[in-house]
């Protein structure tokens, strides 16, 4: 969470204690004391109770706006570069590799997760809405599609060809793309742009009897068969939909159990002390 000067953002259980937080951390921006609460089994608030008996502790500190670890945080999330937030609410430290001291906290922040859809009907367009929803930087791409954009909130919308297209959005390890035009030659295209790129995932839509038929063009230029087998085809996870947005489910899911599985090694600086 985030407490300003008229600034109260995010949250951590749902309403639990976050009045409790709240105060904590008003108080730690008056006096710049960083503090650590916990709350649940071994609280000093027995009075505060968790719904779910779970435990939760908190670490709150103050920082200004021109201390260099959130500078260099900020510039992270800008260039979308991984970085780890080290701090035990004296001494700070942000990059993309430090090390933890005894009595600091650790937090790992990676990009903002990128969706690129390629697509126009009603199967695409469920992709590319619940991507938003989800949190992803979305962009919707229909290659010499109308110029006037779906009404679809927080989405972006690319008309150029695939290869342009992706150019200009950028890929990286945190960009997932889907692939749903229900066109064998738009998906070639689509396919031969995104495969070499440096996207952490790669969907196609269609039926798995005419995947190999789809593949053979980019087998016969040459395509890397190690890149191919990375290919998610069928899109999605196998939930038994077919509606569109049934097929959207899956895919998101797909694309955020994998996230979460290749997030799950550990990081970079360990905590000797867990917090949360």
């Amino acid at each position: 969470m985030v407490f300003g000067d008229g600034i109260l953002a995010g949250y951590f259980s749902g309403g639990c204690v976050e009045s409790d937080v709240a105060d904590h951390a008003f108080a730690c921006l008056e006096d710049g004391a960083p503090r650590r609460l916990v709350y649940g089994e071994g609280s000093p608030w027995p009075d505060i109770q968790l719904l779910c008996g779970a435990r939760i502790e908190i670490f709150i500190e103050r920082v200004g706006h021109d201390d260099p670890a959130l500078t260099e945080l900020l510039a992270a999330e800008q260039e979308r570069r991984p970085a780890v937030w080290v701090s035990d609410g004296v001494k700070r430290l942000c990059g993309a590799s430090v090390e933890a001291w005894d009595g600091a906290i650790v937090q790992a922040y990676d990009p903002v997760p990128r969706l690129v859809v390629f697509g126009a009907d009603p199967t695409a367009l469920a992709i590319a809405s619940l991507g938003a929803q989800s949190g992803f930087e979305t962009t919707l791409v229909r290659p010499k599609g109308p110029e006037t954009p779906p009404p679809l909130a927080g989405v972006a919308y690319r008309r150029d060809e695939p290869s342009a297209a992706l150019a200009a959005i950028g890929t990286d390890r945190w960009t997932a793309i889907a692939i749903a035009t229900h066109n064998l030659d738009l998906d070639r295209e689509a396919l031969a742009a995104a495969l070499p790129s440096a996207a952490g995932y790669v969907g196609l839509l269609g039926a798995r009897k005419r995947l190999a038929e789809r593949l053979a063009p980019l087998r016969a230029e040459g395509f890397p068969e190690a890149r191919l087998q990375q290919l998610h085809a069928p899109i999605g996870l196998d939930i038994g939909g077919k509606a569109p947005w049934e097929v959207a489910l899956s895919v998101i899911g797909e694309i955020v159990a994998l996230r979460h599985a290749r997030t799950s090694e550990p990081r970079v600086a360990t905590p000797k002390r867990e917090t949360a």
